[in-house]
């Protein structure tokens, strides 16, 4: 197929290597795009592939927990001027307690519950809202975690930019545990780890790992024989940035996330599970038009 420039551009963006690098490992992988990020990563030539695409929709992101139960929403609108419109905010926020409050299976069923202030359901509610504001809004998606028995705890980072919920499972009612979810969230926020631990990395993604690792070390002249070591030590360092247990606590880099629950549980004198989290970035996978004034210009003049 035709290698595009703006499948170069792309794929850039996606790796950080150079353009000629780029166009080549397009036309290796016929334009497949994750195959040419996999092509430049065996290379050497790419940082590790960027899933989440780029953030460009507006809005907030809403979190709210009360004891055992969090919510955790992301609310689109047109403009950032209208996400930091009161009346805006004000209805996210509704959102995220309607949710903390009912079990919805999905985003349509949750448009069908009732919105407690004004007595409409969700659906009429964003329609009001969007009417009054004079803008388009849509409830992207939610998340539910009820511990049962510990803590759900919430942070929210830039304004509605990043939001984050963190369940520890526990008998324990000490203050303490719910200091460290929300510590544990805010590291949630800051490090952005993809699994909670190795269990949760599906097995496809270890060996697309090991494959690439596999590749460089041979390429690089590794005699084979010490190859499985070397990978062996790559896998550890690998689940050490994407899964949550095992990375470096932000607030306190000595200590692995998993040890420092460790820590409070055995100062309690109880068990403390770190069982569950959810992260949202604003605008995460959405692409949004770029407008290419130049193009525009250019065709106005014809």
């Amino acid at each position: 197929m035709s290698i595009t420039a703006a499948m170069v551009s792309e794929l850039r963006k996606k790796t950080g290597a150079g353009m000629m690098d780029c166009k080549k490992a397009l036309t290796e992988t016929a334009g497949n795009m994750e195959e040419a990020v996999d092509f430049l990563r065996k290379k050497g030539l790419a940082a590790a592939a960027k899933k989440s695409g780029r953030v460009a929709a507006e809005g907030m992101v809403v979190a709210v927990s009360e004891g055992t139960v969090g919510a955790l929403v992301e609310v689109n609108a047109e403009t950032d001027f209208v996400a930091k419109n009161d009346a805006f905010k004000a209805f996210a926020a509704g959102i995220g307690r309607v949710v903390a409050a009912n079990v919805a299976a999905d985003v349509e069923a949750l448009k069908g519950l009732t919105y407690p202030e004004t007595g409409r359901t969700v659906s009429e509610e964003l329609t009001h809202q969007i009417a009054t504001i004079g803008e388009n809004m849509d409830i992207r998606r939610f998340e539910r975690i009820d511990a049962g028995q510990g803590v759900v705890a919430d942070y929210v980072h830039g304004a509605g930019k990043i939001g984050v919920l963190v369940e520890l499972q526990t008998e324990s009612t000490d203050e303490k545990v719910a200091e460290l979810g929300r510590q544990i969230a805010m590291h949630v926020a800051a490090a952005a780890p993809q699994y909670l631990n190795r269990d949760s990395v599906p097995s496809a993604v270890i060996d697309k790992e090991k494959e690439i690792m596999r590749v460089k070390a041979l390429d690089s002249g590794k005699p084979e024989n010490i190859v499985e070591k070397i990978i062996t030590g790559q896998i550890n360092k690998y689940f050490g940035e994407v899964c949550l247990i095992e990375q470096a606590f932000v607030i306190d880099p000595d200590q692995k996330v998993g040890k420092v629950v460790e820590a409070l549980a055995k100062e309690l004198g109880t068990e403390i599970k770190l069982n569950s989290y959810a992260r949202y970035q604003l605008g995460e996978g959405i692409e949004k038009k770029e407008d290419d004034f130049a193009a525009e210009v250019a065709a106005l003049s014809k």
